[in-house]
């Protein structure tokens, strides 16, 4: 019996996050200067999103240019490191109290 080969999760995901992407031009091109009120997870959720997606681009352009997996790791460290910076410098939340924080 075979097993079935399943797409890569990135084109999985992708139709599904093209929909989210259209719904979000769709509400700021009608309902301008109304905010979207993300839950504390739905935040979390489009931070780790947008981490995935960059560090998949990251990986291709790595790639292209034959850098080592030590120097990639190293990358992809800093790539979240800045990314908490943004996060905190703008929102005031610490991408860590996001995961470590107990569910109710």
């Amino acid at each position: 019996m075979k097993k079935k080969i399943r797409k890569p999760v990135g084109q999985r995901l992708s139709p599904v996050l093209e929909e989210i992407e259209d719904m979000l031009w769709e509400f700021e091109l009608f309902c301008p200067g109304i905010r979207p009120k993300y839950t504390t997870e739905g935040f979390r959720a489009s931070i780790k999103i947008f981490a995935s997606g960059l560090l998949d681009k990251m990986w291709i352009y790595e790639d292209k240019n034959k850098m080592p997996l030590k120097d990639r790791k190293r990358c992809a460290e800093k790539a979240g490191q800045d990314i908490r910076k943004i996060v905190k410098k703008y929102t005031g939340i610490d991408n860590y109290d996001l995961y470590n924080k107990k569910k109710k």
